[in-house]
C-alpha cells in the first residue's frame, strides 16, 4: 500500500480546519451585516439572510422532477409524468449541491444505475442500467442531439439538467443498446440575468473556475445569450495531472410570436494523464478477485499514461407554431469528438495480484451530422383526442481510428508495488477511416384520449440503415445495410388522478453490430445487429408533499459474449426481469427523505453456453437513499448524506468470478448567505466518507477499484 493511499484513512485536518473556517467565517458575517442592518431598522427582504436553496427544495418539486420535461425523441417533449417508460431527471441545482465531477455520481440516487466507471479516465461515463451497459456509440446526447462519449466527461457545471431514458429507446431515436439514453440539457438563457462566478478545490489539488452569463435584450426581450466558461487543472487524487478548459455558448431569437430559433455551441479540450489504467480477467484462473486496491493509488500509472479529448458539438434550430396546437420543429446538428490514449490494460493473472502490462497508444475520432424533423399537433375524431407527432431524422457518423497504434506488450507488475514499466508516446500516430454508418428514419405516433382518464400510444419508427468498414488503405472490408427496420412501441395509460399514472408499455429496439475488439481471436469481425424487447408496467405519482414511482420490467436481448475459445460470439438471448420503486417525501419544514430501490434477475438463455447463468455486469440488488435537513437556527444551512449498496456482481458470463457487495456513503453541506449585497452560496462534499475499498464491474471481462474518499469544496457568489 502506498503512503498515499495510506494517508486517505483519514479526513485531511488541513481540509477539515479549512472547510469549518470557511462556513463559520461567512455565517458570522453574514449575522453581523444582519444585524447591523436590524440595529439600523433599515433591514429588508433583500438584506435578510434567504431561505435554503435546494435543488429540489420546494413542496410543489421533489427530489424525482416528475413534472419536469424529458426529451423523448420521436415521442415529441412531455412531461416524466406522461411518459410512459420508466425515467430519471437529475438538475443542475442537484449536481452542484452534491459537487459531482463523473457520470456515476450524477445517478448515485437512483439503484437502476450502476456506477462502472472510474473519474479522470477514458471510462468515466461507464455506467449500467438495469444490468445493461449504456451504449457509448449512440446512447448519449447532448440537448437531443447525438456525440460519441467515448473519453468524455461532460462539464456538469455547465448543465441546466441531465435527462435518462431507461430501456430501449429504438423508437424514440433509432439504432442503439438497449440500456437506455442519456440526454445532457446544457444551460439556456434565463428570463432574468444571471452573472456568478464560482471557484472549487477537489483533492489532492484540483483548482477550478466557472463563469455563468446569461441576458436578454432587444425589444421586449426578443434575444437571449447565455455563456458558460470552466477552467479545472491541477493534481488528481491519484497523483495525476487534469487540465480542462470548457466553453458553451447559447442564443435564442423569438422572432415573431411563432417563429423562435436558436444556436448552441459547446467546445471542450481535457488533457488528463496518471489515470487507472484499465483490468482486464479474461486469463485469470482463480475463483476470487485479489485483494481489493483503493482507485487513488498512484501504483499503477505514471505521466506517461494519458488521456488527452477535444468534444465540439454545433447546433441550430428553427420552430414554428403553424396554428394553434400545431407546431413544427427542425434542427440540425454536427459534433466532432476525438481522443489521444495512452493507456495500459492490466491482464490478471492470479490472485497474489500478478499482472502482465500491455500499453496501448493511438489517436481516435468520430464525426456526427444529424438532421430531425417534427410535427406535433392535436386533432379531433368524434369524441377521440389525438396527440401526434410525425416526423423523419438522418444521421450520419463516421469513425476514425488508428492506423498505426503503438501495443506493446512491456513486461510483468503486481498491484501492490510501482508499476516499474514506462512507455512515452511516439509520433505519427495517424488515422484512417475505419468506418461509417448511416440511419435514415421516419417515424409517426399517436397518443390518442379515449376518456379523461383512459389513453393509448401507439408509435412506429421506419429506418434504413447501413454500415460499411474499412481497411488502413481505404478499401472496405465489410458492409451491412438492411432497409425498413421496423421498431413499433404501445402504450396504454390510465390517470388514476390527474398527479398519478399508470402504464403498461412495449417498446422494441434494434443495436448495430459489434466490431469485435482486438484481444478475441475473432478480432476486427463484424457482428450482426441485435434486436431487443422491453415489456413494462408502471406508476409515476406526484403530490404536494410526497412523489413515487415504480416498474416492473423485463428486457429481452440477443447475448453477445466470449465462449471458452476466446471467440466473441453471437448466442442466445440475456433476459433481465426486475422491479424498481422510488419515492421522497417531505417530513416537517426541515427534512427530505427520499430513497429508491432495485430487484433484478437475468439469466442466458437459448444458447450454447452459460444458460441459466446471470448476465454479467448485472448486480442482484441496489438500494439507495438520501436525506438532507435544512438547519432551523443557522438559516440557509442543508446539511445532507446519501448512500448506496450495490450487490455482487458477476464478471463474467461462466459466472466464476464476482465482486462483492459494497456501501458507499457520502456527506455535504450547502450554505446560502449574503456577503456584500451579494447571494453567496458555499458548498462542501465527501464522497466515500468511509473510504471504503472494492471492486467494481467496469464492462465485460474487466473490473477497476472503486474511487477513494474525495473532498471537494466550492464558492459561488451571484452579481
Amino acid at each position: 500500500m502506498n503512503n498515499r493511499a495510506h494517508a486517505r484513512g483519514a479526513l485531511p485536518r488541513p481540509l477539515h480546519i479549512a472547510a469549518w473556517l470557511t462556513f463559520a467565517v461567512a455565517h458570522a458575517a453574514a449575522a453581523q451585516t444582519a444585524a447591523r442592518d436590524a440595529g439600523n431598522g433599515t433591514a429588508s427582504a433583500e438584506q435578510a439572510l434567504p431561505a435554503v436553496k435546494v435543488s429540489a427544495g420546494t413542496a410543489a418539486d421533489s427530489p424525482l422532477h416528475l413534472g419536469a420535461p424529458v426529451s423523448s425523441g420521436a415521442l415529441g417533449t412531455r412531461s416524466q409524468l406522461d411518459t410512459p417508460f420508466s425515467t430519471t431527471v437529475v438538475t443542475g441545482d442537484d449536481l452542484a449541491d452534491r459537487q459531482v465531477y463523473k457520470l456515476g455520481g450524477v445517478f448515485a440516487g437512483d439503484a437502476s444505475v450502476s456506477d462502472n466507471s472510474n473519474a479522470y479516465s477514458a471510462w468515466a461515463t461507464y455506467i449500467t442500467i438495469r444490468g445493461l451497459p449504456v451504449d457509448w456509440q449512440n446512447g448519449f446526447r447532448i440537448d437531443g442531439n447525438p456525440f460519441i462519449s467515448y473519453g468524455i466527461t461532460m462539464p456538469y457545471e455547465q448543465l441546466e439538467r441531465v435527462e435518462l431514458l431507461k430501456g430501449l429507446g429504438g423508437f424514440m431515436y433509432g439504432f442503439a443498446q438497449p440500456g437506455g439514453l442519456v440526454n445532457y440539457v446544457t444551460k439556456r438563457p434565463d428570463k432574468d440575468p444571471v452573472t456568478s462566478l464560482d471557484v472549487g478545490y477537489r483533492m489532492d489539488g484540483v483548482l477550478s473556475t466557472h463563469v455563468d452569463l446569461s441576458r436578454r435584450f432587444g425589444p421586449d426581450g426578443m434575444f437571449g445569450a447565455r455563456l458558460n466558461y470552466t477552467k479545472e487543472a491541477g493534481k488528481t487524487y491519484n497523483a495525476g495531472d487534469i487540465n480542462r478548459n470548457s466553453v458553451s455558448l447559447a442564443l435564442d431569437g423569438q422572432l415573431t410570436r411563432d417563429l423562435q430559433v436558436w444556436f448552441n455551441a459547446l467546445y471542450q479540450t481535457i488533457r488528463s494523464s496518471g489515470q487507472m489504467p484499465a483490468i482486464y480477467t479474461g486469463s485469470y484462473t482463480a475463483s476470487s478477485l485479489p485483494a481489493v486496491i483503493s482507485g487513488g493509488t498512484n501504483l499503477l500509472a505514471g505521466i506517461d499514461q494519458h488521456l488527452n479529448t477535444n468534444l465540439q458539438l454545433y447546433t441550430a434550430g428553427v420552430r414554428y407554431q403553424i396554428a394553434p396546437g400545431w407546431s413544427f420543429t427542425t434542427s440540425g446538428s454536427y459534433s466532432k469528438s476525438a481522443r489521444d490514449r495512452n493507456e495500459s490494460t492490466l491482464t490478471l493473472l492470479n490472485q497474489a495480484g500478478d499482472y502482465t502490462d500491455a500499453r496501448w497508444n493511438g489517436d481516435e475520432g468520430h464525426q456526427d451530422i444529424y438532421w430531425q424533423g417534427m410535427f406535433e399537433g392535436k386533432v379531433k375524431t368524434g369524441p377521440f383526442t389525438h396527440e401526434l407527432v410525425i416526423g423523419g431524422a438522418y444521421q450520419h457518423q463516421t469513425n476514425n481510428y488508428a492506423s498505426n497504434p503503438i501495443y506493446n506488450v512491456l513486461g510483468n507488475g503486481n498491484l501492490y508495488q510501482p508499476n516499474p514499466w514506462r512507455f512515452y508516446s511516439g509520433s505519427g500516430l495517424e488515422t484512417y477511416r475505419a468506418s461509417d454508418i448511416t440511419q435514415a428514419s421516419a417515424f409517426v405516433s399517436d397518443t390518442v384520449a379515449i376518456t379523461s382518464r383512459w389513453s393509448v400510444l401507439a408509435g412506429v419508427r421506419y429506418t434504413n440503415y447501413s454500415q460499411n468498414n474499412y481497411a488502413t488503405t481505404g478499401e472496405k472490408t465489410s458492409a451491412y445495410s438492411q432497409n425498413g427496420v421496423l421498431t413499433p412501441t404501445f402504450a396504454l395509460m390510465y390517470k388514476l388522478e390527474p398527479d398519478t399514472t399508470l402504464y403498461a408499455s412495449y417498446v422494441e429496439a434494434l443495436e448495430q453490430g459489434a466490431i469485435v475488439d482486438s484481444i478475441y481471436a475473432n478480432g476486427g469481425a463484424m457482428l450482426r445487429p441485435l434486436r431487443s424487447r422491453q415489456y413494462e408496467l408502471g406508476i409515476k405519482s406526484e403530490h404536494e408533499r410526497w412523489s413515487a414511482t415504480a416498474a416492473l420490467f423485463r428486457i429481452e436481448r440477443g447475448a453477445a459474449y466470449a465462449n471458452s475459445d476466446n471467440v466473441y460470439v453471437q448466442d442466445g438471448n440475456s433476459i433481465y426481469e426486475g422491479i424498481e420503486a422510488g419515492g421522497s417525501v417531505r417530513l416537517g419544514r426541515s427534512w427530505q427523505v427520499a430513497g429508491n430501490v432495485m430487484l433484478l434477475d437475468t439469466w442466458y438463455a437459448k444458447g450454447q453456453s452459460f444458460n441459466g447463468n446471470r448476465v454479467a455486469g448485472a448486480p442482484k440488488f441496489v438500494a439507495a437513499g438520501r436525506v438532507s435537513y435544512d438547519v432551523p437556527y443557522v438559516q440557509g444551512l442543508q446539511l445532507a448524506a446519501d448512500a448506496k449498496f450495490t450487490g455482487n456482481t458477476q464478471v463474467r458470463p461462466a459466472n466464476d468470478l464476482q465482486t462483492g457487495g459494497y456501501l458507499l456513503v457520502n456527506v455535504g453541506a450547502n450554505y446560502l448567505t449574503r456577503i456584500g449585497g451579494h447571494d453567496v452560496t458555499l458548498r462542501a462534499a465527501i464522497d466515500n466518507v468511509t473510504n471504503r475499498r472494492y471492486w467494481m464491474f467496469q464492462y465485460a471481462d474487466y473490473i477497476a477499484p472503486g474511487d477513494p474518499r474525495t473532498v471537494s469544496l466550492n464558492a459561488k457568489i451571484d452579481f
